[in-house]
C-alpha cells in the first residue's frame, strides 16, 4: 500500500492514477512519526507478521521521477520480488538499526509545531499556523515531512518555486536522510 503525507485527498488523486493498491492519507503525519520517517519518497517494508524487514529508505515504485532525483525503480523493484519469492533481505538486522536514527530534538518539536499549526489552520487561524509552519521549518530545515508538506496549506506551490529552493538547500546539505540513503539497492 501507499501512504500519502498529505491534507487533502483532492492532492493526491492525480498521483494514483492506474495505481492498483490501496493509497492511504496520513493527515496527521502518524507513519512519518512513528518511523522517523523525514523525507520523500520512502519506502519501508512490513512483513505479514507486522515486523519491519527493511526500514525506511530511498526507493521509488515508478521512473517518473528518475531525471529528477537520479534515483531508479528497477533495483526496488527487484529487490521486493526477491524479498516476496525468496526471503531475502538486503540489509542485515545491524544494518537496519543503525540506519534509521531517532528524530533529534529539534524534529521532535518540529513535528509538534506542525501539528499544532493544522489544529490552528483547521480552525481558521491562517496566521498563527503559518508561523508554527514557519517555526517547524526552522527547526528541522532538511525534513521534507514537515517543509515540503506544509507547502500547500500556506498556499505554496508544492512543485513550485520554494519546492526547489528545499531542494537545493537539501543538496547543498548532503542529502540528509533518516534511513537507508542513495545507493542501498542494488
Amino acid at each position: 500500500m501507499a501512504v500519502a503525507v498529505e491534507e487533502n485527498p483532492d492532492d493526491v488523486r492525480p498521483w494514483t492514477e492506474g495505481i492498483t493498491y490501496p493509497v492511504l492519507i496520513d493527515r496527521e503525519h502518524e507513519l512519518a512519526e512513528s518511523y522517523a520517517i523525514t523525507n520523500v519518497p520512502t519506502v519501508l517494508w512490513i512483513d505479514e507478521d507486522d515486523r519491519i524487514a527493511r526500514p525506511n529508505g530511498v526507493a521509488v515504485g515508478t521512473d517518473i521521477f528518475k531525471d529528477f532525483t537520479g534515483v531508479e525503480s528497477g533495483p526496488h523493484k527487484d529487490a521486493i520480488r526477491r524479498w516476496v519469492r525468496e526471503g531475502e533481505v538486503d540489509v542485515t538486522p545491524e544494518e537496519a538499526h543503525d540506519a534509521v536514527g531517532d528524530l533529534t530534538d529539534e524534529q521532535v518539536q518540529a513535528r509538534l509545531r506542525y501539528r499544532l499549526a493544522l489544529h490552528l489552520l483547521r480552525n481558521g487561524r491562517d496566521d498563527a499556523a503559518r508561523k508554527q509552519f514557519d517555526e517547524a521549518g526552522r527547526l528541522a530545515p532538511n525534513d521534507f515531512i514537515i517543509r515540503r508538506a506544509a507547502m500547500p496549506l500556506v498556499g505554496d506551490d508544492p512543485f513550485g518555486e520554494k519546492f526547489f529552493e528545499l531542494w537545493n538547500e537539501w543538496q547543498e546539505a548532503g542529502m540528509p536522510f533518516n534511513g537507508l540513503g542513495r545507493g542501498s539497492l542494488g
